[in-house]
């Protein structure tokens, strides 16, 4: 939790304890079903909540802002983007039910008022959003090819409609069918631990309609 607070020092009270209550719940809940590896679990704080709040360092999204989540899993990035911006919609989708019950429940513990979580793939969904957002779920070239369906030609950010995608190692095979479009950024450039510098990456891609 003390991670977050020194990332983010200006918080609402209310958005410190959600924060600070998210490890107990997925503690509870990868106990009965697993969404994060139980070696990985007493790391939360820093492998998926600050990770997944990589995001708001890129991009301050701005009230009514509507984004997907897509293969959310437990909730990572949807849940800590949600607390961070309790003014934008989030819609978390992913193909295995249990996980998403594991997301649906620890919004509702949270009262995210702004979550929607989805059994669903990703090829299903028919919505309109500003933003697709994504931890590693599959090759960028394949997660572009199945959600630009998914992205709005309406824009309201100060950076433009696209999907932002967190992702690890060496992306240069990856990256090569996007022909320069993808802007690369290492969370090192945000975040001093360590683990932030094992080739951590956040990928942007305007979507343009």
């Amino acid at each position: 939790m003390k991670l977050i607070e020194k990332y983010f020092p200006t918080l609402s009270d209310e958005q410190n304890s959600r924060y600070d209550r998210l490890e107990a719940l997925y503690k509870d809940w990868n106990s009965k079903i697993n969404v994060i590896s139980r070696k990985d679990i007493d790391n939360l704080y820093e492998h998926h909540v600050l990770h997944s709040l990589a995001i708001a360092k890129a991009v301050s999204f701005t009230d009514g802002t509507s984004v997907l989540d897509f293969g959310t899993g437990g909730g990572f990035p949807g849940i800590p983007l949600a607390i961070m911006f309790p003014n934008v919609k989030f819609r978390l989708i992913d193909a295995t039910g249990k996980k998403i019950r594991v997301a649906t429940e620890v919004a509702k513990a949270l009262d995210l008022d702004n979550v929607e979580a989805v059994h669903e793939r990703g090829e299903d969904e028919k919505g309109l959003f500003d933003f697709v957002v994504s931890r590693a779920v599959m090759p960028l070239p394949k997660l572009m090819a199945i959600a630009k369906k998914n992205i709005s030609a309406s824009q309201r950010n100060s950076k433009h409609n696209g999907i932002l995608c967190l992702k690890g190692g060496d992306l240069t095979e990856e990256l090569r069918p996007l022909k320069g479009k993808a802007e690369v950024t290492e969370l090192s450039t945000w975040f001093d631990e360590p683990w932030f510098k094992e080739e951590k990456k956040l990928v942007y891609v305007p979507v343009t309609k």
